[in-house]
């Protein structure tokens, strides 16, 4: 029985249908959100396997809470909050599964969530949890959040902010860390997509913005990203933490990370922060190249291009990887307007990034 018909012949009427497509490793890929090129990096591969291959088992085998945490966790964690100026983290499945987490435990009866309104998906969907008192704010709109906040009679306030946004491609308001700070809310920093992009260290927005970090703070980082690897952390206070270790169902419930995963974004880590001078040259070099040849100047590797029109994004891609590129064709509900989203990867050579600008522009 085909029960439904319906709603899948309405998604491919408004070209809003998706399929899987397998990945063809002769385009050129400007569509993931690999942004430093590490996932391709077969040293760091040939290390992982190497390391692991010392330790008597390969798989975590557990949750983290039943002999599930493995010295391989504790030591990447402890390096990630030596590189983040935080005091514990832990790590988990995914940036979904973390978001999830943080919205699930945190926001308790009493509380109140002030989310931005161009939050990731898995924050939206956590919010939508029975109970919870959620007030999104217009995107990047400090005095609203302000004005939230100070009138906001909430037992605990807790805002939820992206480092840099998955689809604008923009960095969030500066001011928000001392709204927050001043309000006495808790402030969790998505970094998914800011995490090895931006700031001194390439460490994110923490970073960037040279942020003393507080007790409110947490940040959320995932590790299939930048990381090149698959997963996610979650940093904070030790007081933070451990809530979190007590309360947040993707944490207590699920098996821990893989110890691969795990091991390579450890690897990961100390690669970024050896060549941090140089990863930050070639990040800066596409940040020209979109500014000379789009006109579009973007703090990030992302670079969104609103058409506007479903079908129109969807014939550009195609066109596009005819002439060997791969990007992307972000369509409704991810976004409200459809987009071209080009990922400025620079594990692609500067000069087939260049030639790609030329070639889309052609269509703007």
């Amino acid at each position: 029985m085909n029960y439904y018909t319906n709603e899948l012949q309405a998604l491919k009427k408004s070209s809003r249908h998706r399929t899987r497509e397998i990945v063809d490793y002769t385009l050129q890929d400007f569509a993931s959100n690999d942004y430093l090129g590490l996932a391709s990096k077969k040293e760091l591969h040939m290390l992982t396997c190497e390391e692991l291959s010392l330790n008597p088992v390969h798989a975590p085998k557990a949750s983290l809470l039943v002999n599930g945490y493995h010295q391989i966790h504790k030591d990447f964690e402890g390096a990630l909050c030596q590189a983040n100026g935080f005091e514990d983290g832990v790590v988990l499945g995914s940036g979904f599964n973390a978001n999830i987490a943080l919205v699930e435990a945190l926001v308790r009866k009493g509380d109140t969530l002030f989310m931005d309104e161009k939050f990731h998906a898995s924050g939206v969907f956590a919010s939508n949890q029975e109970g919870l008192h959620v007030k999104f704010f217009k995107h990047n709109d400090t005095d609203q959040l302000k004005e939230l906040l100070i009138n906001s009679k909430a037992k605990r306030k807790i805002v939820a902010v992206e480092g840099i946004y998955s689809m604008d491609g923009d960095l969030m308001d500066k001011e928000i860390f001392a709204i927050c700070d001043k309000e006495d809310a808790i402030l969790i920093v998505d970094e998914a997509h800011s995490s090895g992009v931006v700031g001194e260290n390439l460490m994110g927005v923490y970073d960037l913005f040279k942020i003393e970090i507080k007790p409110n703070h947490i940040k959320m980082g995932t590790l299939g990203k930048a990381y090149g690897s698959f997963g996610a952390f979650i940093l904070g206070s030790s007081h933070i933490i451990e809530y979190l270790l007590n309360r947040a169902k993707p944490i207590i419930y699920a098996t821990s990370l893989s110890l691969y995963d795990t091991l390579l974004a450890h690897n990961s880590l100390k690669y970024i922060l050896k060549n941090k001078t140089s990863l930050k040259k070639e990040i800066e070099l596409r940040q020209k190249i979109v500014k000379e040849y789009l006109h579009v100047s973007t703090p990030s590797l992302i670079i969104p291009l609103v058409l506007g029109d479903n079908k129109k994004v969807l014939l550009v891609r195609d066109e596009l990887r005819k002439d060997g590129y791969v990007i992307g064709a972000i369509r409704q509900p991810t976004v409200e307007k459809a987009i071209l989203r080009i990922i400025a990867r620079i594990d692609e050579d500067a000069t087939s990034f260049e030639t790609l600008c030329k070639k889309v522009k052609e269509y703007l």
